[in-house]
């Protein structure tokens, strides 16, 4: 019986043990993939910090890099190649077609890069966005970096019969050799030219680890092809950002800064014209300040230039110096903040960016006071309609017994008072011990001297010396 019992056991066990109900689930691993499928800019170094910090969070086994790029900024790939180069989790690369300039630099940092078949890689030399060769300051710092990145993944131990060398697992002079057409490094580049690599050039030289059609592939050679990917999706702010710093957006929003400081000066107080100002220009400079562009001293420039350009309506009479330089200083300030430019220095900005911006902040201006004229004109006259009800349609007539001066003023003509102030033309005078604003007809007139009235003009008066 205990026989039969045992045997039944075992049958048991053997029976779910066939159903896999004894063993511990595998958990898969974890691929997380982002892509780099644009110029290299402020925007996709912020995407590399979210979707870093956001694999970390996950324990992902791999950061995988999607890339088809003709480069972009130095510094934003600088940075980019910095925060790989400190990542925790292994980075590869799988260059789909173009790794160009910075997307090299960016290459580079990566633990281990991938190629498809037809693809390029190289070609690092610093150029601004007409495509003319910077300085050698900038290329000098570019050679550097290159030569570092390579660098930093150290060197292979080679133990021979005789010694032990060592060398590079990537080759310095070979990255250096991507920036500077002076290199010359035998069967891999001639000097004169800058080197840029196929897939079988980059497997020969130790710039590529494989050859693959298709990121599955790149993840079959890396022992992950059953693991589970989650790609990096930008958030609704980078959607938006990247929808607010197109230049038509742009253009509509100076409309409505402009547009309204205006409509705000046409129109006695504080109202809704000036709220729609303050909101165009937050929306307009806080997406070019997240983007990189708007630097803090350029919306500093256009501040001042509001204020200088306030005081030359409301407090300075006439206009001169102060409301010039106020315009020049709010147009450069909307101006610099659409351009990729460093401080004074135009050396990255082309001239159809620049020409792009100048062209948008002037139609800007242009619609936004049409537009307020328009809108002001409709507000005033209209008596029907959707305007009607936001303008006044009482009027304060002389006949309805409405005065607009106070009827005081006119009973002093022909009246003697004493300045007591200079007039120059304008001051004070005493008149009946009573203090009145008056204006010296012609010439100027001392403290102390007896006056009379001439004539009393739209709620002024007009004085002459009292001949004796």
């Amino acid at each position: 019986m205990k026989k039969i019992n045992l045997i039944c056991l075992i049958f048991l066990l053997s029976f779910f043990n066939s159903f896999g109900f004894s063993e511990t689930p595998v958990e898969k691993k974890l691929v997380y993939k982002f892509n780099i499928h644009e110029n290299i800019a402020p925007a996709i170094w912020r995407q590399t910090k979210q979707a870093f910090s956001e694999a970390e969070k996950l324990n992902a086994d791999l950061f995988l890099i999607d890339m088809n790029t003709y480069g972009g900024t130095v510094v934003e790939a600088d940075s980019i190649r910095t925060r790989i180069l400190n990542s925790k989790i292994p980075v590869v690369v799988f260059i789909d077609n173009n790794a160009a300039s910075a997307g090299a630099l960016i290459s580079i940092a990566c633990d281990r890069i991938y190629m498809r078949s037809g693809a390029s890689f190289g070609a690092a030399t610093v150029v601004n966005q007409t495509g003319e060769k910077m300085p050698d300051k900038y290329q000098s710092y570019m050679r550097a970096t290159m030569r570092a990145t390579a660098e930093s993944h150290g060197k292979d131990t080679i133990i021979n019969d005789k010694d032990t060398t060592f060398r590079w697992k990537r080759d310095p002079h070979i990255a250096e050799a991507m920036v500077d057409e002076r290199i010359y490094i035998p069967n891999v580049v001639d000097s004169g030219k800058i080197l840029t690599f196929t897939p079988t050039e980059a497997m020969k030289n130790r710039y590529c680890e494989g050859i693959c059609e298709n990121v599955p592939e790149v993840l079959k050679l890396n022992g992950m092809e059953n693991a589970r990917i989650i790609e990096y999706i930008p958030t609704a702010l980078e959607k938006f950002i990247g929808f607010m710093v197109n230049p038509v957006v742009s253009g509509i929003l100076i409309m409505l800064i402009l547009g309204g400081i205006y409509f705000e000066m046409q129109s006695p107080g504080i109202g809704f014209a000036l709220g729609v100002a303050v909101v165009g220009a937050l929306l307009y400079f806080s997406p070019l300040y997240l983007e990189g562009l708007a630097a803090n001293w350029e919306i500093l420039m256009f501040i001042i230039g509001l204020i200088l350009i306030a005081l030359e309506i409301f407090v300075i009479p006439g206009f001169g110096i102060t409301g010039i330089a106020g315009i020049t200083l709010t147009f450069s300030g909307l101006v610099l903040s659409l351009v990729k430019n460093v401080n004074f220095s135009f050396d990255e900005v082309s001239g159809n960016d620049l020409l792009t911006a100048v062209g948008t902040v002037f139609f800007g201006t242009i619609g936004g006071i049409g537009l307020a004229i328009y809108l002001s004109q409709k507000m005033f006259l209209a008596q029907t309609g959707r305007f009607s009800k936001l303008s006044l349609k009482e009027v304060m007539s002389l006949e309805s017994g409405y005065l607009g001066v106070d009827p005081e003023l006119n009973q002093l003509k022909g009246k003697m008072g004493t300045a007591i102030t200079t007039l120059r033309p304008s001051g004070k005078i005493s008149i009946e011990g009573k203090i009145y604003d008056a204006m010296a007809v012609a010439g100027m007139i001392e403290k102390g001297t007896a006056v009379v009235v001439v004539r009393v003009e739209s709620a002024q008066l007009y004085v002459e010396e009292l001949e004796e």
